[in-house]
C-alpha cells in the first residue's frame, strides 16, 4: 500500500512526494524500496503488487523499475484501505484463486528483517489452508492513540486467537490496554488466503465485494483502468480495520518483535534513529551548541547552526523550514491545514 500522503511528516512528506518515496533513514533506499526488498526471500518480484494513487505511478516506476504495468494498481481517488485491499485481492484472485496474500504498508521500517521473514512465514503457514485473517502484533511501549490495539487469548500457540480489535482508542483506554498486558499494537501487516478475504468482504462489506467482483472480466485487460475509475467513485471510504478486522470472528495474531515503526511522525523517527551523546538525531550539515533531545533534519548543502534547544524538531525540505516542540508534533497537521488555507503551495 503506497498511496498515503503522510501529512504528519511534513515538510518532507508532500502531496506530490510523500514519505514512502523518501530515504528517511539515510540508507540510500526510500521506504518503498526498502519494503519491496524486504520480500526478496518471501516471494518473487513478479508477485509484488503496489496499490497507489494515480498521481504516484511515475514515482513508483522510477523507484521500482522491475515492476510491470499490471503490477501497479492506480487508484483514481483516495478511499482509505478497504478498497485498496479489495482491488488488489480481487485482481490477484483472477490470476490465482488459491493465492496467499500479504498486505504491507510501504512507509514502515523494520530493523530485524530476518525475524520479520520468520514471523511472516508463520502467518502464511496458518493462513494457507485455513479460513483465517492473520495480523502481526507488536508489543506496545507506550499508550499511543494512533495505533489499533489487538486483545488476544493468551496461550502457548504461535498464532493466537484475537478477542477484540480496537482502532485508535482514546488515551485513557490506551493506558488501560497497556496496563492489562493483554494487548498488542496492530502493525497493519495482514496475511490471508484470497478465499478468506473475499469471504470477509462478502460478509462485512457486501456492496464493496459486489463492486470489485464485477471487475473480474476487466482485470489484466485494457479496460481495467476505466472499470476502476467507476468503481472507486461509488465505493465507500473505509479502512480495512474498521470495515472488516474489527467485525470478523476469525482474526488471529502472530506476536512479533522485529524493530518495527510506522514512522508516522517526527517523534517516531527520532525514537528509531541513532542519537549522539546529547540524545540528538541529526541529518544534514549542522553545528549544535547546548542542544539536546532534538531531531534536526536539513539539506546537506546548507549549513545550519542551532543553539539552546531542548526537545525540538528542526526540519527543512524544499523551501519549507519547520521548528516545533517535539511533544507538540500533533500540531504538524494543523500547520499543513493552515498553510493550505493561506493558499501556500508548499503542501
Amino acid at each position: 500500500m503506497a498511496g498515503g500522503v503522510g501529512t504528519r511528516f511534513w515538510p518532507f512528506s508532500r502531496t506530490n512526494n510523500p514519505k514512502q518515496f523518501h530515504d528517511v533513514l539515510g540508507t540510500g533506499k526510500s521506504l518503498l524500496q526498502q519494503t519491496a526488498a524486504r520480500f526478496d526471500g518471501i516471494c518473487p518480484k513478479e508477485n509484488i503488487y503496489i496499490v497507489t494513487s494515480a498521481d504516484y505511478v511515475n514515482l513508483i516506476k522510477q523507484q521500482l523499475p522491475f515492476l510491470s504495468d499490471e503490477q501497479i494498481l492506480a487508484e483514481p481517488i483516495r478511499r482509505n484501505t478497504a478498497p485498496c485491499v479489495a482491488y488488489a485481492s480481487y485482481k490477484i484472485a483472477k490470476k490465482n484463486p488459491n493465492a496467499n496474500i500479504i498486505v504491507a504498508p510501504s512507509d514502515h521500517i523494520i530493523l530485524q528483517e530476518r525475524e520479520f521473514e520468520r514471523r511472516i512465514n508463520i502467518a502464511i503457514n496458518e493462513a494457507m489452508n485455513e479460513d483465517v485473517l492473520v495480523t502481526l502484533g507488536i508489543q506496545p511501549s507506550r499508550p499511543d492513540t494512533g495505533y489499533g490495539y489487538i486483545q488476544y487469548i493468551q496461550d502457548d500457540n504461535e498464532v493466537k486467537k484475537v478477542k477484540t480489535f480496537t482502532e485508535k482508542p482514546h488515551l485513557e483506554l490506551a493506558k488501560a490496554f497497556l496496563e492489562s498486558g493483554e494487548y498488542v499494537w496492530n502493525a497493519g501487516i495482514f496475511v490471508w488466503n484470497v478465499r478468506a478475504i473475499k469471504k470477509a468482504f462478502d460478509l462485512y462489506l457486501p456492496k464493496m465485494a459486489e463492486i470489485f467482483d464485477d471487475g473480474e472480466p476487466f482485470y489484466f485487460t485494457d479496460q481495467e483502468s476505466d472499470f476502476i475509475s467507476k468503481a472507486y467513485h461509488i465505493c465507500k471510504s473505509i479502512s480495512i480495520d474498521n470495515g472488516i478486522m474489527e467485525k470478523a470472528q476469525n482474526v488471529f495474531v502472530v506476536l512479533s518483535d522485529f524493530g518495527w515503526s510506522d514512522l508516522g511522525t517526527w517523534k517516531s523517527l527520532y525514537e528509531v534513529s541513532n542519537k549522539d551523546e546529547s540524545e540528538n538525531v541529526t541529518d544534514g550539515h549542522v553545528m549544535l551548541y547546548d542542544v539536546k533531545n532534538s531531531i534536526i533534519k536539513t539539506p546537506q548543502e546548507r549549513l545550519v547552526v542551532v543553539q539552546g534547544l531542548d526537545g525540538y524538531i528542526v526540519a527543512e525540505y524544499d523551501n519549507v523550514l519547520m521548528i516545533c516542540q517535539k511533544d507538540q508534533e500533533q500540531k504538524v497537521k494543523n500547520f499543513v491545514t493552515d498553510a493550505q488555507e493561506r493558499g501556500d503551495h508548499f503542501i
